[in-house]
């Protein structure tokens, strides 16, 4: 890479390391340009030319906060053999990405889910995807487990369980939520 391809894949980087934190605390609204380029202390026209709209830079937002979201919690299970052990790794690592703030705001994708949940739109649709996406990964572990459970509602119940940890957490202040939810997950599994 040349020093202006080099230096524009770093702008890139941070504008985007910023817009994933500045998210999921004000919401996918709370982003602009200008404030990213103000808060870095990059020139305006420089963000605006790695995203174009203020659109882009939501959608490539979310698209940042599913890769960190996929580093965080589904990777490090994916070595470990199919069977509970799995699914108890997929929601223990959500509970721990949400504890640990790796996101400021708690999950990502609780706060923009809320914010785009009633806003048609390309953004709306991509962070549906994502959730969609996030359920079937906890349905088929479910699946691969040969649990007496119907998956699709198991998933449903796990997800609840650690959605509503990462809401008690942020409004009162409450970690004990994140041992409510582990012991409510390891109950729903048999554990």
């Amino acid at each position: 890479m040349d020093g202006r391809t080099l230096r524009g894949a770093e702008t890139r980087k941070a504008v985007l390391a910023r817009a994933v934190d500045i998210a999921s605390v004000e919401g996918l609204e709370g982003l602009s340009i200008g404030r990213l380029a103000t808060e870095l202390g990059v020139s305006k026209s420089g963000v605006f030319a790695h995203f174009g709209s203020k659109e882009e830079l939501q959608l490539h937002t979310v698209k940042q906060a599913s890769r960190i979201f996929y580093d965080e919690v589904i990777a490090p299970t994916l070595s470990t053999a199919p069977g509970v052990d799995r699914v108890y790794e997929l929601m223990s690592g959500w509970l721990e990405y949400s504890k640990s703030r790796v996101f400021p705001g708690g999950c990502f994708f609780a706060a923009v889910s809320a914010e785009f949940g009633a806003k048609p739109g390309r953004v709306r649709d991509a962070i549906a995807e994502l959730d969609r996406t996030w359920l079937k990964v906890i349905t088929d572990a479910i699946g691969q487990a040969g649990l007496k459970a119907d998956p699709e509602q198991l998933a449903f119940e796990l997800n609840a369980h650690v959605h509503a940890a990462n809401a008690a957490s942020l409004l009162h202040g409450d970690d004990s939520a994140y041992k409510r939810a582990d012991h409510a997950v390891r109950a729903a599994l048999g554990r």
